[in-house]
């Protein structure tokens, strides 16, 4: 699943080649592609158009585009695949394509949401009142990120330690912080030299305060490059990859030699994925023996 780095990317393509423009029609190709949506792929296509988009939103994973005249706002669900391009007019659809999004301006661009696996899609939400950002009702649960200006880091410590549960189903947790998923976990934790079933409770104010700038720096390095892509997936609109993969120090490294003492990184199953680490930087706390 794409996380903060990946979406954020997306975001700032949209923001500089979407907003401020006014959708002429949409075409839906494929159902499964709105099915969040109430009323269906018509409904959906006729309430868009003629709206035009303000400033693309994001809060964590979740990315959303407000629209300028009406308190609503269009929920993007990137999924395990999904992707919102900006391609010129006339470029061949792709394979997977299943939203299009045509403007009225003459631009010689439009927006494209392509999915190949169909687990993301795109829906039209009511926005949270009095929500300067537009931000849809579905996700007023979601926390905010370690990178939004108005997160509250005092009120995240202290969630953190009334937590009875291991550090990192709490950086998962995207009611106590969002943005954050299995590789940014894993780099945060490896930094931060933690085990990944370190318990939260065991976490001093100084601890946990590190791995919170350790999940900031990750994150941060991540975006400067374009995100982690992988398999041609989560590229930014113009669908340009990332490069962070090429630095990544313990996500995907099995058996290869920690950077920081040389020991061979080790993979272990966690929650239906895997947790990457080194046993010698990162040693399995007692309590989880």
């Amino acid at each position: 699943m794409p996380e903060l780095p990946e979406v954020e990317v997306v975001r700032r393509g949209l923001e500089r080649w979407v907003a401020g423009r006014t959708v002429e029609a949409v075409e839906v190709l494929h159902p499964r592609a709105v099915r969040r949506h109430a009323g269906g792929g018509a409904d959906f296509a006729a309430r868009l158009a003629g709206e035009t988009f303000a400033v693309p939103r994001r809060r964590g994973k979740y990315l959303w585009l407000p629209l300028a005249e009406r308190d609503l706002s269009v929920l993007g669900h990137l999924g395990m695949s999904g992707q919102l391009l900006v391609q010129p007019a006339d470029a061949p659809d792709e394979k997977h394509l299943r939203v299009r999004v045509r403007f009225q301006d003459d631009a010689g661009t439009e927006l494209r949401f392509v999915d190949q696996r169909t687990f993301g899609g795109l829906s039209l939400h009511e926005c949270v009142a009095d929500s300067a950002d537009g931000l849809p009702d579905v996700i007023a649960h979601i926390a905010r990120d370690p990178l939004d200006a108005l997160f509250d880091e005092e009120a995240y410590h202290r969630a953190l330690r009334a937590k009875r549960t291991t550090v990192k189903r709490a950086l998962l947790d995207q009611s106590l912080i969002s943005g954050v998923g299995n590789i940014y976990a894993d780099e945060a934790l490896w930094r931060a030299r933690l085990h990944y079933e370190r318990p939260t409770a065991t976490l001093t104010r100084p601890v946990s305060t590190e791995l919170l700038g350790h999940v900031r720096d990750v994150m941060n390095a991540a975006l400067a490059v374009g995100g982690t892509s992988f398999d041609s997936l989560y590229v930014n609109v113009n669908g340009e990859s990332g490069y962070f993969d090429r630095s990544l120090d313990a996500y995907g490294r099995e058996d290869e030699p920690c950077r920081r003492c040389g020991t061979p990184i080790r993979r272990r199953p966690w929650m239906n994925r895997s947790s990457y680490f080194c046993p010698r930087c990162q040693r399995r706390p007692r309590e989880a023996s």
